[in-house]
């Protein structure tokens, strides 16, 4: 799990550390082994400054935000032979990934595993491992340490076809949708 370091301000105005740990909304999936996830952090459309000391992650209904909001999501995924695995029981996965990640569970389609759809635009950062992007059309990238990809909205989904976890960070930016 990630380490979150919070800043704020003292009464006086002095800049300083006012959480530090283990984001509150993080999970290790008991449904498919290696796969954890952490919302770090989320910000309203028009976020305000300094911090008021309230944690915002606790209150957050959807993992995918309205327009001009944030999500910061850590995710170390597995490689893919944990779903290939006997032992895999896709509809308790689902089940645990519906309770840990609301609003975005709900956007992976049933008959392409992984595959989904946000109306975000997502900065995602690849810390470890290595991951490969799949887009439309059997189209994939595959992306080393540091690779940051940008994802406009498009149907995607993440393939870890190394034999080690892959961890990224993502920042999902809440968009409209043009027809």
């Amino acid at each position: 799990m990630p380490r979150r370091i919070v800043t704020g301000q003292t009464a006086d105005g002095r800049a300083v550390v006012v959480q530090d740990g283990q984001p509150p909304r993080s999970h290790d999936l008991t449904h498919t082994p290696g796969f954890t996830s952490s919302l770090v952090w989320a910000t309203p459309a028009l976020p305000a400054v300094p911090f008021d000391d309230t944690d915002p992650t606790p209150a957050v209904t959807s993992y995918v935000p309205e327009p001009g909001a944030t999500r910061v999501i850590h995710l170390v995924i597995p490689p893919d032979t944990v779903y290939a695995s006997p032992a895999h029981d896709p509809a308790a996965a689902l089940d645990e990934r519906l309770r840990t990640s609301p609003g975005l569970a709900e956007l992976f389609e049933p008959d392409h595993p992984g595959m989904h759809t946000t109306d975000t635009v997502d900065y995602g950062v690849l810390l470890h491992g290595e991951i490969v992007l799949e887009l439309d059309d059997g189209n994939e990238v595959t992306l080393a340490p540091g690779d940051i990809v940008v994802q406009n909205g498009t149907r995607h989904a993440w393939r870890n076809r190394s034999g080690s976890p892959a961890s990224l960070l993502f920042v999902l930016i809440g968009a409209r949708r043009n027809s």
